[in-house]
């Protein structure tokens, strides 16, 4: 297979995941288009992550059972209209189920990771999936970028009426790129959820890499949806713009999914996994002592996203390994529980900025990112002798 269809699904994932994130470096002016405080507009994170988690639940698990593309343009559509009906927001409760909605209907990169771990085969398993997932992240950074570039040039609803025509233009792309393929499971949709069960209850390696991956999202979640708030703390003429503009740096730390993916392939992801938890407790160290600086936010950024990636990528590839014909629905179970880590994050992260600011944020992330290392240091002892012939 073609490099460029996995380079094409990583634009495409890029694209899509954003609509999750716009919202974050906007948080400072939802508080003021709508008079509410920093703490209420913070909502607006929270139910696009919880959107985000349910839609996993609730869509995925169908790419094993119906065609991928028509679950590309049913959901993709759907996210373009509720992004217009974000941008028409006249009231805050309005903008948080919209972006409820919005978050529920963007699941297509989670189609696309299975998909392009499919295709690449076992061999070439995590390169393939670090090539979508560096798009993907790249879209997570970026969308931070364009939103609060966009929110201050031509203010905020703007970005949900270019992200919405985004949508359909990632329709098109779909439908000439991904292969025609019938789907593998032939069951009714009853036992296709029940079959997640069954998953979970059987293959310990998925509640293993999911709690994991949980806590490293809940830690990097706690930093973005509270940093538009410290960059205005430390200096009020710090906006949208400003945190929006460390996404770019974030794109360094984003470059570690390709090589990671290489890594996973001829090392023992274990340990590529513990590395990203490695670096997520150092760059909660880097924030807590020189955090008030705009130097040290751009170092811990870098080791922040390094950190999620290089773990993400590697749990990623060992999940796609355990059963060819369920990748969906791995996908489901590991997204779902790691997009609820994530909502916990940016609750939690939300809740300790209110309370104790910036020394709160660093606190959180912190316990979440040393949760994620004492975690898999004991979920290996039990692992260990059962995944040693098969954990590459």
């Amino acid at each position: 297979m073609s490099r460029s269809i996995y380079w094409a699904m990583a634009l495409a994932a890029g694209l899509v995941v954003a609509n999750n994130y716009y919202n974050q470096p906007l948080l400072v002016d939802f508080a003021h288009t709508f008079h509410v405080t920093e703490r209420a507009a913070g909502a607006a994170s929270v139910a696009a992550q919880t959107g985000y988690a349910l839609g996993l639940l609730l869509f995925v698990p169908l790419g094993d059972m119906v065609r991928r593309t028509t679950l590309f343009t049913v959901t993709l559509l759907a996210a373009a209209v509720s992004l217009i009906a974000t941008a028409l927001a006249p009231t805050l409760a309005w903008l948080v189920v919209a972006s409820f909605v919005t978050s529920l209907t963007s699941v297509t990169p989670q189609l696309l990771t299975p998909l392009a771990a499919q295709l690449a085969g076992p061999q070439q398993r995590g390169r393939a999936v670090g090539i979508v997932m560096f798009g993907l992240l790249c879209g997570v950074l970026l969308s931070r970028t364009i939103s609060g570039v966009l929110a201050a040039a031509l203010g905020w609803r703007t970005v949900y009426y270019v992200a919405a025509a985004a949508m359909v233009v990632v329709v098109a792309m779909l439908a000439a790129i991904v292969p025609r393929a019938e789907p593998s499971f032939k069951g009714s949709w009853a036992e296709l959820m029940g079959s997640l069960w069954t998953l979970l209850r059987d293959a310990p390696l998925i509640r293993q890499t999911s709690c994991i991956a949980a806590l490293q999202f809940a830690a990097f979640s706690a930093f973005w949806s509270t940093l538009a708030f410290h960059l205005h703390a430390i200096d009020a003429r710090y906006g949208s713009e400003a945190a929006g503009l460390f996404g770019l740096v974030g794109v360094v730390g984003a470059s570690a999914a390709t090589f990671s993916g290489k890594w996973t392939d001829s090392r023992d992801a274990r340990y590529v996994v513990l590395s990203g938890s490695l670096l997520l407790v150092v760059s909660y160290l880097v924030y807590a002592l020189v955090g008030h600086t705009l130097a040290g936010l751009v170092a811990g950024v870098i080791l922040l996203d390094l950190g999620l990636q290089t773990g993400h990528v590697a749990n990623m590839a060992r999940n796609m390994g355990i059963h060819a014909g369920a990748m969906n629905r791995i996908n489901t179970l590991y997204m779902t529980i790691r997009f609820a880590g994530g909502a916990l994050g940016t609750a939690v992260g939300t809740y300790a900025w209110s309370v104790w600011q910036w020394p709160g944020v660093c606190a959180t992330g912190l316990g979440f990112c040393a949760a994620s290392v004492l975690v898999q240091l004991i979920a290996d002892r039990g692992l260990r002798p059962a995944l040693a012939s098969r954990d590459r």
